[in-house]
């Protein structure tokens, strides 16, 4: 399907791709033949139709596959191959949901799937539900019960290049999706999967996150903070959303850790840092330095600077450290706005080097100081 985002191709989620498999599936077992495609109506209001890549059916069961096209969005299941076997469940009318090679299994609570569970998140499993209700309904076979087996038989190696083992979900990836539709280079799913860390943290008990943008930010806090794995959250560009949403589950204390070009961007009231959301704001940037002490020609150089990098330097370089410390507070003001005194906050600037340039409050500070108000 075409996207009206800078011409860009939309695709499919693994959820749309796992219910049309299971369509395809049932079908061939109620119908004893296969089934070469089939339609199935999106949460989008949209009804699409799947080409099935195989089908193929016994007595007991159906099995088909759809091969999952995420159109220009770089996913990591751009191709895989998403698999469905549906079988007769004895019992009472209704969908049972099994685990199949390349499904990640919930080991942590704080996920909207129960541990044991496999991870298939409740939008996909409504959808699924709802076209095999459909399917039966249709052939007057409301009254039966069907297990839906769904696998990736590439999964538990894509998973490594996902957040799940961080989520606590084991051996495969996780069948997702809320409208069905992928849509490129979109961040919703990126911003789940990092509330979705907080939710996990929060639900093993942990009440001292350490937020930082990256992998190479994560591993300085580690060495700058003591705390259980489970505490560190990479919050890509998402400050104001991660903060907003650690208020809002109950988290006591987070330390926020990033450097300059990152938080620079929050500390000028950027929420979102990426690149598509916010520029350098190097007016702001002079502003912070002349706050800080810095003389004209100092400040000039700052305006004129390519990156927040090179106004490190240049600041550095003028033994102007009062600047880091502005920034620190900026940034911690800011975060005020998303936090409303429901926890503490520190915030640490760090060098590309990992030297801890400044933190707001400073250690000598008053502590009442670093609570949100």
């Amino acid at each position: 399907m075409a996207s009206n985002r800078e011409n860009l191709r939309s695709g499919y989620t693994t959820g749309a791709c796992a219910a049309a498999a299971s369509r395809g599936a049932l079908l061939a077992l109620v119908l004893q033949r296969p089934v070469a495609q089939v339609a199935i109506h999106l949460p989008a209001d949209q009804t699409v139709t799947f080409a099935l890549h195989s089908c193929t059916f016994t007595r007991s069961e159906g099995r088909a596959s759809v091969i999952k096209d995420a159109g220009d969005d770089p996913d990591v299941t751009h191709l895989a191959e998403i698999c469905s076997r549906v079988t007769w469940e004895g019992g009472e009318p209704g969908v049972l949901f099994r685990r199949g090679v390349g499904v990640g299994l919930v080991t942590k609570k704080g996920l909207p799937i129960p541990l044991g569970e496999p991870a298939i998140n409740p939008a996909p499993r409504k959808l699924i539900a709802e076209g095999i209700r459909e399917v039966l309904a249709e052939h007057g076979l409301a009254d039966r019960g069907v297990a839906v087996e769904i696998s990736v038989p590439k999964g538990e190696e894509l998973a490594k290049k996902t957040f799940n083992p961080r989520l606590g979900i084991v051996g495969g990836i996780s069948i997702l999706g809320t409208t069905g539709i992928v849509v490129p280079y979109s961040t919703a799913a990126w911003l789940a999967s990092v509330t979705q860390e907080i939710d996990v943290a929060v639900a093993q008990g942990i009440k001292e996150l350490v937020l930082a943008v990256g992998a190479r930010g994560e591993r300085l806090a580690r060495q700058l903070i003591p705390l259980p794995e489970e505490a560190f959250v990479q919050m890509g560009p998402f400050f104001g959303d991660a903060l907003r949403h650690c208020a809002r589950v109950g988290v006591e204390k987070v330390t926020l850790v990033a450097m300059i070009g990152k938080l620079a961007k929050f500390a000028a009231g950027n929420e979102s840092v990426h690149s598509t959301n916010s520029s350098q704001d190097f007016a702001f940037l002079a502003d912070v330095a002349r706050s800080a002490g810095a003389n004209i020609a100092l400040i000039e150089q700052i305006t004129r600077a390519n990156t927040a990098q090179e106004v490190s330097e240049l600041v550095s370089g003028a033994g102007l450290h009062e600047f880091f410390d502005a920034v620190c507070r900026r940034a911690w003001e800011f975060a005020s706005t998303f936090l409303h005194g429901a926890l503490t906050l520190d915030v640490y600037l760090t060098s590309q080097d990992g030297q801890v340039l400044a933190q707001y409050p400073r250690p000598q500070d008053d502590l009442s100081q670093r609570n949100i108000s």
